[in-house]
């Protein structure tokens, strides 16, 4: 008599079991990603209305090297104490940003909000993954992490306009009040789902070399925001210079070893994240640059192209989500999609190809990018050591961070010292779309 053995699947990530949980990380994560967009669209009449000009860019590089703090932070805190008190802790410093930033009544209090949405952000953001590894089953971790990038996602396509009629119609303030507002039935969600779960506490001994890590943090989040500010200006070289020389020193201690030549493992992992991050990022930031400026697209039109890219990022992570896109060929064909968009928007730029191309090379980009992401977010997972999920998904997030910090600022420098240098800038985006592609082999057995 032959007995078979039927293993059981768990429950889907947004069956009874689990879905407040999901739905309330989902609406915390769009709602951050809300915000994060949003600042670009209404800074310029935050800037004139409180006197602040001079320091525009603060707003943008002291929530971003806060955030690289707070990620570092997070992640350790999260493998001693577990995951729920800085999960709690980071969404309240998000909203008490909010708050600050929402009535501040000159740009001094606007930008300490600022401070404080890139430390409840970055918080919130490492821990969450801690969350996911310690909550969910492993084999539900690809459809948890598909459906928080569609959450970054869904904002990028909506955020400018709806930010724009916020702005235009209410003012400037409610991007940030009604924001803090909305976090409020979104973590009464995410409460409401963490009643129950058996979420294990800290599984990390000792807390040693912790505060070496967040003088490293320091240290790399201040390098990234000179070479932040140095790229933007015209006579800010000395300043990149600077801040890369901070970089160099500073950022390996907080990546795995070997991460900076790609070794194999995880390592690799947070190489590929990074690069590939870095390239897409820094190719998408010119694209509506060179639509409206030089092939004379209105901004709406030329908004279509990063809204099919969006789109296209959303649907490739459904697709992983769900299993039906191999782990190989998520990784290379994810990094060698970004590549290839990026060369085909610069034949663009070039009159090689029409300018309707663009509209659907993008889209190429943006389905790249959908494969890759939450394929590496789960490998990190996989390749973690109980206890160390959070300090390696720190590891992830800063390394992404950083990368695209540093090409962004390279190609900004080389755009503005060529003179409209849409080439040679796609080129060095593209070129770290084939590192992309030489390491994604690397990323898994």
């Amino acid at each position: 008599m032959t007995t078979t053995t039927i293993t059981e699947r768990p429950p889907g990530a947004f069956t009874k079991r689990y879905l407040s949980l999901s739905a309330g990380l989902i609406a915390l994560s769009t709602l951050v990603a809300f915000e994060y967009l949003a600042v670009a669209t209404a800074m310029p009449i935050v800037a004139r209305e409180l006197d602040g000009m001079a320091l525009y860019g603060l707003a943008f590089s002291g929530a971003m090297a806060a955030s690289v703090f707070a990620t570092v932070l997070g992640g350790r805190w999260s493998d001693l104490r577990g995951p729920v008190a800085p999960l709690w802790t980071g969404i309240v410093g998000f909203v008490a940003g909010l708050l600050v930033a929402g009535f501040a009544q000159n740009i001094t209090i606007f930008l300490a909000g600022r401070v404080l949405q890139g430390l409840g952000a970055g918080l919130f953001l490492v821990t969450m993954y801690v969350l996911v590894a310690r909550v969910y089953p492993s084999v539900l971790h690809p459809q948890v992490f598909s459906a928080l990038a569609a959450a970054w996602v869904i904002p990028s396509m909506v955020g400018p306009v709806l930010t724009g009629v916020i702005t235009d119609y209410v003012g400037w303030r409610w991007v940030f009040l009604g924001v803090s507002v909305l976090t409020l039935p979104a973590s009464y969600v995410l409460a409401r789902g963490l009643v129950g779960q058996p979420i294990v506490g800290g599984q990390a001994t000792g807390s040693a070399g912790l505060g070496r890590r967040l003088v490293w943090a320091t240290v790399t989040a201040a390098g990234a925001a000179l070479m932040q500010y140095g790229s933007g200006h015209a006579n800010g070289l000395v300043v990149l210079l600077i801040g890369a020389a901070l970089l160099a020193v500073a950022l390996p201690q907080l990546l795995p070893k070997g991460t900076l030549v790609a070794l194999r493992g995880l390592p690799a992992v947070v190489a590929l994240r990074g690069v590939v991050a870095a390239a897409f990022v820094a190719a998408e930031v010119l694209v509506p640059l060179m639509l409206i400026e030089d092939r004379g697209l209105s901004p709406s039109l030329a908004g279509l192209a990063l809204t099919g890219s969006a789109l296209a990022w959303s649907f490739a992570s459904w697709l992983q989500g769900r299993g039906w896109v191999k782990r190989p060929f998520a990784l290379r064909g994810g990094a060698a999609f970004v590549t290839a968009g990026i060369v085909l928007i610069a034949l663009v730029a070039q009159d090689i190809l029409p300018i309707g191309a663009a509209f659907v090379v993008w889209i190429v980009a943006g389905f790249g990018m959908g494969m890759l992401y939450p394929t590496l977010s789960v490998l990190t997972l996989e390749l973690s050591a109980e206890g160390e999920q959070g300090q390696n998904s720190s590891s992830l997030q800063v390394g992404e961070s950083v990368f695209t910090v540093v090409v962004v600022a390279i190609t900004g420098a080389l755009f503005t010292m060529v003179g409209s240098g849409y080439l040679v800038s796609f080129a060095v985006a593209a070129l770290f779309g084939v590192v992309g592609i030489l390491i994604a082999r690397r990323s898994y057995a």
